[in-house]
């Protein structure tokens, strides 16, 4: 039933990672728009440096695979000679300012669903919506112009690998050399914090989230190779995975899921697991229009901004990151300047607190 020409087979992959995915995550409380405000408001830097150790960790265990021969991550979308640069920025400020507007981002929503928050299916809705209005609706309209047709082009290097561009102007294959130099960077800063070194739990949850997306690349990646459908190679993503689990579930395409709503569901399971082993599920929902208006228009941001940025904090920060693409640290930077944005208006009363020194800010919080 399962085998390698089955339908099944992808999504079934899918659910068994976000499975692990949602558990993890939901647990240890992983949630990249409360690492930065911590680290800009708190000065804890350990939910950071866990965000950042589930990237490097990706990173080692994608490009081992493509050393092995076990991972195509060069067919994925990320690593299309075309690179967007317009929609990195742009798209990455929507959706960090979104992120900040609602509390959470795309992969954190779908782990408070999990634990009974009806905000959070607001967002997830929203998002979802958004996503596909711009990927295959109206918004596409401007999406075309002010994005795909102002992409840089990559062709002589093959593709927007940092590894494949720092190679060509090299004129020698350093690939590898790039990834382990970028990877050890990563590792010493993450672990120059003799307080994080003590932190075992968060540690294992960033391996355990980097385990789950190299094992993304894995999977669909062999399924690619066996199936006589096209399959799309990819690992992790919250922005356009959520639309295409919504039309799933309204509608009948005869078309099977892939295994990115596949990661969705599993996602959301492995958060209800959670939620459960550690008795931490309320229902909770907006306390009144102005709230509810901020998460729509929040979740409109990250669905419309993570489209035009090819991915959100998982999809770009982690899942792209562990390609070494380009557009990776383009559009978390961009991400990270959108939330240092929007918690400023949020926190601080002012988007000018962003060009002034963090401190004497409220204790409000809207990613708690």
């Amino acid at each position: 039933m399962f085998g390698p020409d089955s339908p099944l087979l992808l999504p079934v992959l899918g659910v068994l990672a976000g499975c692990v995915l949602g558990f993890v995550g939901r647990a240890s409380h992983f949630c990249t728009l409360s690492a930065l405000e911590r680290h800009w408001y708190g000065g804890d830097s350990s939910g950071l440096r866990t965000w950042g150790l589930a990237a490097v960790c990706a990173l080692i265990g994608t490009q081992t695979l493509v050393l092995l021969g076990l991972a195509d991550t060069g067919q994925s979308f990320y690593l299309s000679p075309e690179f967007p640069w317009t929609g990195a920025i742009l798209g990455g400020l929507m959706f960090g300012l979104g992120m900040a507007l609602v509390g959470t981002c795309g992969f954190g929503a779908v782990l408070r669903f999990g634990g009974g928050s009806l905000r959070a299916l607001v967002v997830l809705t929203v998002i979802g919506l958004a996503a596909l209005a711009t990927q295959r609706g109206v918004v596409g309209l401007v999406r075309i112009p002010l994005v795909d047709e102002m992409a840089i082009s990559f062709d002589a290097a093959g593709s927007q690998s940092m590894g494949a561009l720092v190679s060509v102007a090299a004129g020698v294959s350093l690939d590898g050399v790039l990834a382990v130099l970028v990877a050890a960077a990563g590792l010493i800063w993450i672990f120059r914090s003799a307080d994080y070194r003590r932190r075992g739990s968060k540690i294992v949850s960033a391996v355990a989230i980097g385990a789950v997306i190299t094992f993304g690349w894995w999977a669909t990646t062999m399924v690619a190779r066996t199936s006589l459908d096209p399959v799309q190679i990819e690992a992790g993503s919250f922005v356009v995975p959520v639309g295409d689990t919504i039309l799933q579930l309204i509608t009948y395409t005869g078309i099977w899921p892939d295994y990115g709503v596949g990661l969705i569901f599993g996602t959301f399971v492995g958060a209800v697991i959670a939620a459960v082993w550690k008795r931490d599920i309320r229902w909770e929902a907006c306390d009144d229009a102005r709230e509810l208006g901020r998460h729509i228009f929040g979740g409109t941001l990250m669905g419309i901004g993570g489209v035009f940025a090819m991915g959100c904090t998982v999809g770009q920060g982690i899942t792209g990151f562990s390609t070494l693409a380009v557009s990776a640290p383009i559009v978390i930077l961009s991400m990270m300047l959108g939330a240092r944005i929007g918690l400023a208006w949020l926190i601080e009363g002012s988007i000018w607190a962003v060009f002034r020194g963090i401190g004497g800010a409220s204790n409000r919080s809207p990613a708690e």
